[in-house]
């Protein structure tokens, strides 16, 4: 990743808005600038921008910042005696580096992630604090060459392990034992493919009338039974990147609402990828989608929007909302996945992964859709 230009762009951000200094608290964010992502838990890390770049971490992650991040300077805070230092907190850097500002000047902050207590100081200490935080964002938004490869490196793993997981499902398998296949086989890709690389997970396969209802529910050891549909959603991060596929399956027959409502849902993500292109409005992708569910007259149980961002965040800006009126830009990349969660009948979604080209999308994520090939 090219640290050095997306810092110096936020500088430039900086300059022209006359901001002094600026404290990032999103560890998204953090990523997207420094190369660098910790567990967080308890024990804030800040990124820390003015003239050169710096990282507050607690002592236990020292090493990991000095190795992987690309700040200037590793500004460490130590909660065990014989450090050799003396500061305990992350506030004692922060202190410290505000100082380095002139009195009554901007500082720039993630306003969505700065903590309150941290917000309240640096306002007592008679600065004009404003975000930057959607700033960020928006440099978010379009993915250079690099992001591209690593999001279909990304999409080609999540293909592998959705194909794998589908390919168990049957009468008396549980859903946790579903995602395991997927699990298993993507564990072995990754060594085999990505050496010394990080993954990141998250799947869900919601079951039955009841649960797949739900559009976010863990998995958990319920049995699948002839009936079921099975909502089985996964994303793939490989070394921060991450791509999305889902697919609504049904266990033996479908009855006629069944039937109906996935091909709805089939239809209503078709026509969004279809039509999705730069210079269209986010809302119109949701509005095309939706379209369907009304044609259908289950407008009703469409109950979020078409699709989100995708990239460093699982769901990420911007989104496809029927309230956001920002157009679409080559570079940008989305998960499609109108939805409908009809009580009695089931929840019906297909998620993939797009980039945005110069005359319309690429798809990044691969599976069969048609009803055919979902049903087991």
């Amino acid at each position: 990743m090219d640290s050095m230009k997306r810092i110096n762009r936020l500088k430039e951000y900086m300059k022209d808005h006359s901001i002094s200094a600026v404290f990032v608290f999103n560890p998204d964010h953090q990523f997207y600038l420094t190369n660098f992502k910790a567990l967080i838990y308890s024990r804030p890390i800040i990124f820390h921008l003015q003239e050169k770049t710096a990282m507050i971490v607690p002592g236990l992650e020292e090493t990991h910042a000095l190795e992987h991040s690309h700040a200037d300077d590793v500004l460490v805070y130590y909660e065990h005696p014989g450090a050799g230092r003396d500061e305990t907190s992350h506030m004692e850097h922060i202190s410290a580096l505000v100082k380095q500002s002139p009195d009554s000047s901007k500082i720039g902050v993630d306003l969505a992630f700065i903590p309150g207590e941290v917000l309240l100081y640096l306002q007592k200490s008679g600065y004009q604090v404003v975000d930057i935080g959607q700033f960020i964002y928006q440099m978010r938004f379009i993915k250079d060459e690099e992001e591209i490869h690593m999001l279909e490196q990304a999409g080609q793993l999540v293909n592998l392990a959705v194909s794998k997981s589908l390919a168990q499902i049957q009468a008396g398998t549980t859903e946790l034992e579903i995602d395991a296949a997927g699990n298993a086989a993507l564990f072995e890709a990754t060594a085999a493919q990505y050496p010394d690389s990080v993954i990141d997970i998250v799947v869900m396969s919601p079951s039955g009338l009841k649960r797949s209802i739900m559009p976010h529910v863990f998995s958990n050891t319920r049995k699948i039974e002839a009936g079921d549909v099975i909502i089985h959603s996964r994303q793939v991060g490989l070394n921060g990147y991450r791509a999305e596929l889902e697919r609504t399956v049904i266990v033996g027959k479908p009855t006629s609402q069944q039937e109906k409502a996935f091909q709805a849902a089939i239809e209503a993500q078709q026509r969004a990828i279809d039509f999705i292109k730069p210079g269209v409005k986010f809302s119109e992708v949701d509005s095309v989608a939706r379209e369907v569910f009304e044609k259908a007259g289950l407008e009703k149980y469409a109950i979020h929007r078409t699709g989100h961002g995708i990239g460093v965040s699982a769901h990420e800006q911007p989104f496809l909302r029927y309230d956001h009126h920002d157009v679409v830009e080559e570079g940008m990349a989305f998960s499609i996945e109108p939805g409908i969660y009809i009580p009695g009948v089931g929840g019906f979604r297909h998620s993939d992964t797009v980039l945005i080209t110069a005359d319309g999308c690429r798809l990044i994520t691969e599976y069969p859709r048609d009803m055919q090939s979902l049903l087991f």
